[in-house]
């Protein structure tokens, strides 16, 4: 009358779970210089916190008795878990069955991770090493293993199949921190996945992600290219579809956790401070005072800047390779997290062009949502300008960009560290931002050099010495673009030495923390 033999297949199956694709697929994995699903949820977790979700998930074949011959274990593997003590929810492909691509149970085990960290209201973290759904896939197999037919069409109410995935996919968005990372080749909706995410990080050199593999390329298009002329690193880290690219696994796995360490662990919460700052919040740096030259014509490190200005070691870029022009990233001031925006004068002397306009929506998305303030460091000479700027939309982008900036509601601060011209300027100041100027900061409709082209060409060309004559024009509206004169018309809140900027920065984000609280929601509406 015992029930040993169900509990005896209970823990048969699990152990087949735990097998994956078997000892062969496992050593194939490690072959391609990838770990497995379970290898990377130990190496992200905390030791002892992962509990696994639905391990039992699977297709079996019975016999005539209905007694269990065979068992398959879902190719996705779902568990809770804790990262830096936080909990999180966790999931991946198992790339040792059937190559990633999902079974049944697989593929609504990886719906149930959205809802999960949905009703949760913790963070998703996925693994992508698939290629989505397969031809093969769509069909049934007779006995004999010849195809027999088309698999009949889902239900319409099929939450798997139907549009309800990506309306969850959506949702979660709003709700929890979600980061992803392509540690394979990734196509279709684990592609999709990774750039519905708030962070995305692939591997260089075992990731590549794509919207249609070789074959389809090849076939539809005439093009034979490999995955990696498709989809490599080389391609999505100036694409914009990834934020960051990693050395491998370990390193994505550690910017993972970096980027979760900013982030609270739902909208419901403000972002995690550290309880022991480990930097002075009154630190002053002396090499501010010269790192901006005096010669507009001449550039900075703007990085520079933000390790001195932020807590040591705590600037966390992301998004480096796309729009280059401008920086975007996480950091801390006295231990309190914020965004980060700053120009890079290396690139388009940090002109505002297309992707740099998307790249800033989605981050002042990101910092919105999660209540982060944002500090801005500005030396914007405008839109970029050009035929191939005006080809690429960046009107229009950098205008979605603005109204985007203007409409947040966390607190700014903005620096202004040299140029702030034209339209573009307005990028840089949300509502009611905190305005901080450097000496070496000018602003006005136009950059002076080519506002001087513009409104005296004339004169300029009719002088003598037609370069003498743009010099001395160039001097005296520069004379009247002094900071001094916006601090006395109060149209700045301070002018500060540069070596100030870090103890302002601190009283700052003490001074409007306890504001944050008024925007963090009491529930949430399902």
């Amino acid at each position: 009358m015992s029930w040993q033999d169900e509990v005896d297949e209970i823990e048969a199956r699990r152990e087949a779970a735990r097998a994956m694709g078997g000892p062969e697929a496992v050593e194939r994995q490690h072959a391609r210089g990838r770990l497995t699903v379970r290898e990377r949820l130990e190496r992200l977790a905390d030791p002892g916190s992962i509990e696994e979700q639905a391990p039992l998930a699977g297709e079996s074949t019975r016999d005539a008795a209905g007694r269990a011959i065979d068992f398959q274990p879902a190719n996705y593997l779902l568990a809770l878990a804790r990262v830096d003590g936080r909990p999180i929810v966790v999931g991946g492909e198992d790339f040792t069955q059937r190559g990633g691509s999902p079974s049944p149970s697989g593929l609504r085990r990886s719906v149930y991770a959205e809802t999960l960290a949905i009703q949760l209201r913790r963070p998703l973290v996925r693994f992508l090493d698939g290629g989505g759904g397969s031809v093969a896939g769509q069909a049934r197999r007779d006995p004999s293993g010849g195809t027999a037919a088309p698999a009949p069409p889902r239900p319409v109410g099929d939450p798997v199949y139907a549009p309800s995935r990506f309306a969850s996919i959506a949702r979660l968005l709003e709700v929890a921190p979600v980061a992803s990372a392509a540690v394979g080749a990734v196509a279709g909706f684990p592609a999709a996945r990774l750039a519905a995410s708030h962070f995305s990080v692939m591997t260089r050199d075992t990731a590549q992600v794509l919207i249609g593999g070789p074959a389809l390329v090849e076939r539809a298009l005439g093009e034979k290219r490999t995955k990696e002329e498709l989809g490599g690193a080389r391609i999505h880290s100036r694409s914009g579809v990834v934020d960051n690219v990693a050395r491998d696994e370990d390193d994505a796995i550690e910017q993972i956790r970096r980027f979760l360490s900013y982030l609270p662990t739902s909208v419901l919460a403000l972002p995690p401070c550290e309880v022991d700052p480990r930097d002075d919040p009154d630190r002053r740096d002396e090499s501010l005072l010269s790192v901006v030259p005096r010669d507009r014509r001449k550039i900075y490190a703007m990085r520079a800047i933000l390790a001195s200005v932020f807590d040591r070691e705590s600037f966390f870029e992301t998004t480096p390779g796309f729009g280059r022009s401008l920086v975007t990233g996480l950091a801390r001031l006295a231990g309190r997290p914020v965004g980060v925006l700053a120009n890079d004068p290396r690139h388009y002397a940090g002109s505002m062009d297309a992707a740099a306009a998307r790249k800033l929506r989605r981050f002042v998305d990101l910092c919105d949502t999660f209540h982060l303030p944002i500090v801005s460091l500005v030396d914007e000479p405008g839109f970029m300008i050009g035929q191939a700027s005006e080809r690429a939309g960046t009107m229009r982008f950098g205008i979605e960009a603005i109204t985007r900036v203007v409409t947040s509601r966390v607190p700014w601060c903005s620096v202004l560290v040299r140029k702030a011209y034209g339209v573009a300027a307005a990028a840089h100041f949300g509502p009611e931002a905190t305005v901080l100027a450097w000496p070496s900061a000018e602003s006005g409709a136009l950059p002076i050099e080519g506002g001087v082209d513009v409104a005296f060409r004339r004169e300029i060309e009719s002088a003598p010495d037609p370069d003498a004559r743009r010099a001395e024009l160039e001097a005296a509206l520069a004379a009247r673009r002094s900071p001094m004169l916006r601090a006395e018309a109060f149209s700045i809140h301070d002018l500060i030495d540069p070596r100030e900027t870090r103890p302002r920065l601190c009283r700052w984000i003490e001074r409007v923390w306890p504001r944050l609280r008024e925007q963090v929601p009491s529930r949430l509406d399902d």
